[in-house]
């Protein structure tokens, strides 16, 4: 596992932190196989009752590393068969609690994966976005299913569609997260959150997970979703999306 993946196990808890703090945590490949291999070993572990997901530094996750994602889209084949998608699906099949600590930037992915979690606590001047579009792609990890059913069409629709920023306040009032807290209290909410989920009946706990989530509809979702992102990773107004993001400039899609 990457040393960008932090783990550790404590009071029935497991940690799984992103420890990329010098980039804002933005994910690579190697970070998405690690937080994979975390969420597996932790399906398994029967000492493991609930998981954290949280993030050193300023920042939950800047979203994915784009370079590192840029050379993925040049690779051969489906971006199904990715890492990434190999996350996605972890996420999808995590049957244990999973609550996230959100401090500063939640983009992108780090958005949508917060639509897995079953407890979030962000910070009230957190920064959360997803702006997919912005680079001529196309949402992920169920969002397009999961973001209309916890906030509504019109407000789902306009974060993809125009790529706003919210912050931690507005997420809370949204339904987007169980709690917004100060910065400074944010890893301790969440923590006691994961700590006395720990301490309930594990098996209840998972079939009531179970009840409430189709994992495999959601990945069904995840796969169709993934087929249109590859297209449009290879397509000209993409490219041009991503070259004025590495030039600073806005795109002109003509």
């Amino acid at each position: 596992m990457t040393d960008l993946i932090k783990t550790r196990v404590e009071n029935g808890v497991m940690f799984v932190v992103m420890n990329r703090a010098d980039k804002m945590n933005a994910i690579t490949q190697a970070m998405y196989l690690g937080m994979t291999q975390a969420f597996q070993q932790a399906r398994e572990d029967d000492s493991v009752r609930a998981v954290l997901l949280a993030a050193e530094g300023d920042s939950f996750t800047a979203g994915n590393d784009i370079a590192d994602f840029m050379r993925l889209g040049q690779v051969d084949g489906n971006l199904v068969d990715s890492d990434v998608f190999k996350f996605l699906k972890a996420l999808a099949d995590l049957d244990k609690p999973l609550v996230a600590a959100v401090r500063g930037r939640a983009v992108g992915v780090g958005l949508t994966m917060l639509l897995h979690c079953d407890i979030v606590v962000v910070a009230k001047d957190a920064k959360l976005s997803a702006p997919f579009i912005n680079l001529a792609l196309v949402p992920e990890a169920a969002s397009t299913l999961l973001m209309p059913r916890v906030i509504g069409h019109p407000r789902a629709f306009e974060l993809f569609a125009l790529g706003e920023t919210i912050d931690g306040g507005q997420a809370y009032e949204w339904g987007l997260a169980n709690r917004a807290v100060p910065m400074a209290a944010v890893e301790a909410v969440a923590r006691d959150f994961a700590e006395r989920l720990a301490q309930r009946a594990p098996n209840a706990v998972r079939q009531t997970k179970r009840l409430m989530r189709d994992a495999e509809g959601m990945w069904d979702l995840m796969q169709r979703e993934g087929e249109i992102f590859s297209n449009q990773m290879k397509s000209p107004e993409a490219l041009e999306a991503f070259t004025a993001f590495m030039q600073k400039r806005q795109p002109n899609f003509g």
